[in-house]
């Protein structure tokens, strides 16, 4: 037999009940609406503070991942609270489904630790800076050029040219080769003949020459000098040099002051070790 109510237990309803569900309801949209104007400006303010030396590109790359991540987790728990508030108002008993959820979520949970290991790292790779786009890093083994970072993996690009995608999950130590300034870490080898003081000179020299050349001078943020007597080796002694450089330049500068300090050795007679 037909259910049939009348008008005045609908009234009733609409009154009551469905009144409280229309609040839960504009309250949810409300609350989404808030939470989409006021994230992203935040979160792009902070990601501005922090990424002061990357282009804006880089900037709304990681405006957008973070920004993303919040809000669609916010709304997420907007939809499961309204969900929830709402059932038992339309005559659903919720405990069957929250018993039932609990078991369901734990099975995914346990099937999908590695995913929320893979987000978990990532969220915080991202919150941190601890490298983007177009970084060269070192991580799971891995070294190369950071092509794409996401929340779940890292897609790295070697010196080979190979594409690795690396999950998030598997990501215990980063090491950021290029993060602000780079570094010309180099060893010199002289025979034991040679005038250490004589050979320090040349060395800081060809440096400071280098770092005054107009291609080179917009990469190099501290030239190139002699630092220590690193080793006393079989074959001659090593001398320790180091300098400071821009950013993913110090390659580039390595192999220049390696020529440079070639050339300069074979004028003053400094002998080299063959092995």
């Amino acid at each position: 037999m037909p259910l049939l109510l009348t008008w005045q237990q609908v009234r009733e309803y609409l009154l009551s009940d469905g009144l409280r569900i229309a609040v839960i309801v504009i309250a949810a949209l409300v609350a989404d609406w808030a939470l989409h104007r006021v994230v992203p400006p935040l979160i792009r303010a902070g990601v501005r503070k922090g990424l002061a030396d990357k282009t804006p590109e880089e900037v709304e790359q990681r405006t957008h991942t973070l920004a993303r991540l919040f809000t669609g987790s916010g709304r997420a728990v907007l939809a499961l609270t309204a969900l929830l508030l709402v059932l038992p108002l339309v005559g659903i008993n919720i405990a069957p489904l929250l018993a039932g959820a609990g078991v369901a979520g734990l099975a995914l949970g346990i099937a999908a630790q590695s995913l929320v290991r893979d987000v978990i790292n990532g969220f915080f790779i991202l919150l941190e800076n601890q490298y983007s786009k177009g970084d060269v890093v070192r991580i799971a083994g891995v070294t190369g050029l950071v092509e794409d970072v996401g929340l779940r993996r890292t897609i790295l690009r070697d010196m080979d040219g190979t594409v690795h995608f690396i999950p998030h999950a598997e990501v215990r130590v980063v090491s950021n080769l290029t993060k602000e300034f780079s570094r010309v870490n180099i060893d010199v080898v002289i025979s034991y003949k040679e005038d250490l003081e004589r050979v320090f000179r040349i060395i800081d020299r060809v440096g400071q020459e280098l770092a005054t050349d107009p291609r080179f001078q917009g990469m190099i943020i501290s030239p190139p000098r002699a630092l220590r007597v690193e080793e006393l080796a079989p074959s001659g002694v090593v001398i320790k040099v180091l300098g400071e450089t821009e950013p993913m330049k110090q390659w580039e500068v390595a192999g220049e002051l390696r020529r440079r300090l070639k050339e300069a050795f074979h004028a003053a007679g400094i002998e080299v070790p063959h092995s």
